[in-house]
């Protein structure tokens, strides 16, 4: 196994665990990091951990302060806040997730009709994009989760939030999606996060 496809399975089996995690939290819920941290350096500090711990798993997600509301509420844009986030050395990567909203390919008429008046106005055409985002008859729910190590290593994941009747019905497996190019600028940004130096 070559070491691209094995840090790709570690990020993919820690970015599960936190799916699950965020799942089982509930919808509604604002955004969320994770700090992925070696499973065996988490144990050699915290041995009373370990039978909490899947010694199997490589990395271990560790659940960071929800955000502050002024950043889900939008006065705060999100890019501005993960720029000024930065880990110590003993974490190898981090997690996402937040909660989206997803249109249909064809809703995006209905954006650009509400931002042309506005682009010279970057955080009104914000606002105007997440209102008819908000307001569109066909949007759905989701949660995207982004996951960076330091190594150059990435992954995007989407979890549609299931309807009502799907909801009722069964506890389905959870149900992850990638897609061509999801999220590059939030990828982008928690690389970032991992470059900037931690404030003493």
């Amino acid at each position: 196994m070559t070491a691209d496809l094995h840090a790709e399975l570690i990020l993919a089996r820690a970015v599960r665990e936190v799916a699950e995690f965020v799942d089982a939290e509930g919808w509604a819920k604002p955004p969320q990091m994770f700090a992925l941290v070696p499973t065996q350096d988490l144990v050699a500090v915290q041995p009373e951990l370990l039978d909490q711990l899947d010694e199997g798993a490589e990395l271990t997600p560790i659940a960071q302060d929800l955000f502050p509301d002024d950043i889900t509420g939008g006065s705060i844009a999100l890019d501005e806040f993960l720029a000024t986030t930065s880990w110590p050395p003993a974490v190898r990567g981090c997690v996402l997730a937040q909660e989206i909203v997803v249109l249909p390919p064809d809703a995006e008429a209905t954006l650009d009709d509400a931002l042309s008046p506005l682009l010279a106005d970057k955080d009104a055409a914000d606002a105007a994009g997440r209102a008819a985002a908000q307001s569109h008859p066909d949007r759905r729910d989701a949660r995207l989760f982004a996951a960076v190590l330091r190594e150059g290593t990435s992954l995007a994941l989407l979890q549609l939030r299931p309807d009502e009747q799907e909801d009722d019905e069964s506890f389905a497996e959870l149900d992850l999606r990638t897609y061509p190019n999801l999220a590059p600028n939030v990828i982008e940004a928690l690389f970032q996060t991992l470059e900037n130096t931690p404030e003493d």
